[in-house]
């Protein structure tokens, strides 16, 4: 497993141990007994002391910002435990991008955080020779215009790799860039304009609605050298944000705007593998396409990253050396060694 994808499952590791930490003493609090839970916590206990640490002030930062906005975690309304649970990867392929959850069951309530180690992408999906983005992404078929430019394209991919009996490596395709990613985003985008003239006012909604799936989250974000963690409130549904039934939430969040319309699909400025499609309501959207492996193999895949959000989005920068203001946060960072048991 990658360097990157082991931080990301220790860090949501370390997101679900606050929310436990914080709350354990107030409230029956129960770990949800899974295998990702275990391999998180398998990442998170063999990652360095220092790593450990900034970890759990990433997320520990993260718990004071959200609750704020969800009196339904400290205020359990007679509904325990307080279920904390850890989803498979998965569950993000099929629309749910949430890694963490917290759940009461009696009522349904439960929340989610999305956990970003160091980086912003919402999504890695894939284009080949057989995949039809706009069923995938909108439940619009893509034409056979689109397939009859992309099939030639993907199949002297497969040529190259079956010839070479899979040994063959990107790094030694001269100008592949021009050679494929161009030609790949090319007729992409001309596709998501076509979709959009066929379909008005209903692709840039569904677009956004795939990269950041069904359900509203929390978008936790780590910055180890800024020693911040960026919190964002995605609240499309209008599911997050409830009152218990002893408290208000102390800030009410809005329910976000889908877009309706694209100002502008084309290259990023000074890129050949990097797009950008600007809509309304404040949405921007970059997609970057790679060779997802270093060998040659005929798919693409994007990096996904929202870069612009509407200004309604609620969004704060909490900063790590800000938790040693009082002394409870500071009791809370010694408990990280405590380990909970894990219940089914």
């Amino acid at each position: 497993m990658a360097k990157q994808t082991e931080n990301g499952k220790a860090f949501e590791y370390a997101c679900a141990l606050a929310i436990f930490n914080k709350y354990k003493n107030k409230q029956p609090v129960l770990f949800q007994e899974s295998p990702q839970i275990q391999t998180a916590k398998k990442f998170y206990n063999s990652a360095t002391e220092n790593e450990r640490r900034n970890y759990y002030l990433a997320a520990r930062a993260a718990i004071k910002f959200i609750e704020r906005f969800e009196p339904k975690l400290k205020d359990h309304d007679g509904d325990v435990p307080l279920i904390l649970a850890l989803q498979t990867d998965s569950q993000g392929e099929q629309g749910d991008v949430r890694d963490v959850l917290c759940i009461r069951k009696k009522d349904g309530w439960q929340i989610g955080l999305s956990c970003k180690h160091n980086h912003h992408a919402v999504k890695h999906s894939r284009l080949s020779a057989t995949i039809d983005f706009g069923e995938e992404w909108f439940g619009k078929h893509c034409s056979k215009t689109y397939f009859d430019e992309i099939v030639p394209i993907f199949n002297e991919l497969r040529r190259m790799r079956d010839e070479s009996n899979k040994t063959k490596l990107w790094k030694d395709i001269d100008n592949k860039s021009e050679k494929y990613y161009v030609p790949v985003l090319q007729s992409f985008m001309k596709e998501l304009k076509a979709l959009d003239k066929q379909y008005p006012r209903e692709i840039p909604g569904l677009l956004i609605r795939y990269l950041i799936g069904r359900y509203d989250f929390y978008k936790v974000i780590t910055n180890d050298s800024g020693r911040f963690t960026r919190v964002e409130i995605i609240n499309i549904f209008g599911t997050l944000n409830k009152d218990s039934n002893e408290h208000e939430a102390s800030i009410k969040v809005p329910v976000l705007r889908l877009p309706k319309k694209f100002y502008h699909i084309g290259f990023k400025e000074n890129s050949n593998t990097t797009i950008e499609v600007v809509c309304d309501n404040g949405w921007n959207v970059s997609m970057r396409l790679h060779n997802a492996s270093s060998k040659v193999e005929p798919s693409l895949k994007f990096d996904v990253n929202l870069i612009a959000l509407p200004n309604s989005v609620y969004a704060s920068d909490e900063y790590w050396d800000d938790l040693y203001a009082c002394n409870e946060e500071i009791n809370y960072l010694a408990a990280e060694e405590v380990l909970p048991d894990f219940g089914k």
